[in-house]
């Protein structure tokens, strides 16, 4: 499939997630309406935010975005910049410090 990143270099300059970095971010939490409880940096270097409530595979339950308006909403995820591809990174909830652990799609 690819990444749907622009070209963007790891590690990223400064210790900081790009301006331009591109997430698949579920809506419930892109409109502040869930927390997010899982981000996903896949081996393809793409960026995946979900609330670990609602499927995110659903219809319109996620869009693209850049990663820097979710920031704005947790300025946690921040801590995350060096997790690298292969990884998720998970909580119980907003306020709970992030775990990380390895990550695989399941079915593959």
């Amino acid at each position: 499939m690819g990444s749907m990143q622009p070209e963007l270099s790891r590690p990223y300059e400064s210790g900081v997630f790009p301006e331009g970095l591109l997430a698949i971010v579920q809506r419930t939490v892109s409109e502040a309406q869930f927390p997010a409880l899982t981000v996903i940096h896949d081996e393809e270097d793409d960026w995946l935010v979900s609330d670990d409530v609602h499927d995110p595979n659903e219809d319109g339950a996620s869009i693209v975005q850049h990663l820097h308006h979710v920031l704005a909403l947790d300025p946690s995820i921040a801590e995350l910049v060096t997790m690298p591809p292969g990884h998720v990174a998970c909580r119980t909830s907003g306020t709970a410090p992030w775990e990380i652990s390895e990550w695989v799609y399941g079915d593959d």
